[in-house]
């Protein structure tokens, strides 16, 4: 993850060019779910946010050394509809038990040093922006690239997620 993050940090305009056109060729439904923003009404400074995290995101799953399946469509509308349901249902409970919900989240989530940085950025830079109602899309776009990467099926898993799910 840190060296994810550095070599994303370091990069300039040219190479994260060529770092967007090698997110096309092999992860191009990420980068779909990024670039779709401003269709959605989000500002590019808001845009330019999420493609930071992909890209940190993408670094990190070439570093793993793990061999990536094409993340597809499918996968990211399973992810959003769980995120949404459950951010719904973290709504709904008290604050005591919505803690509870959120350690346990955490806890389970098989991508914790790719949660914990995008939770770190993602609270630092909704405390540097004017909130917008398109934020949410933002938010969803981000989550949902981190919780495919958490949550594919990785060749030779016999259909099953690193945290031994079935599909």
């Amino acid at each position: 993850m840190v060296r994810a993050i550095i070599a994303a940090q370091a990069m300039d305009r040219s190479q994260k060019e060529q770092l967007a056109d090698e997110v096309f060729r092999t992860q191009p439904n990420l980068l779909g779910a990024v670039l779709v923003l401003p269709r959605l009404g989000v500002a590019l400074p808001k845009v330019d946010f999420a493609v930071e995290i992909l890209f940190v995101c993408f670094l990190a799953m070439k570093a793993s050394g793990l061999t990536w399946p094409v993340i597809t469509e499918d996968d990211l509308e399973r992810q959003s509809k769980r995120f949404i349901a459950i951010s719904r249902f973290a709504d709904d409970l008290d604050e005591h038990l919505r803690k509870r919900s959120m350690d346990q989240y955490i806890a389970e989530h098989p991508e914790k040093n790719l949660l914990a940085y995008v939770t770190g950025e993602t609270s630092k830079w909704l405390a540097s922006i004017a909130p917008e109602e398109s934020d949410k899309y933002v938010m969803l776009a981000i989550w949902d690239v981190v919780n495919c990467i958490a949550f594919v099926a990785l060749p030779g898993s016999k259909g099953k997620t690193r945290r031994g799910q079935a599909r």
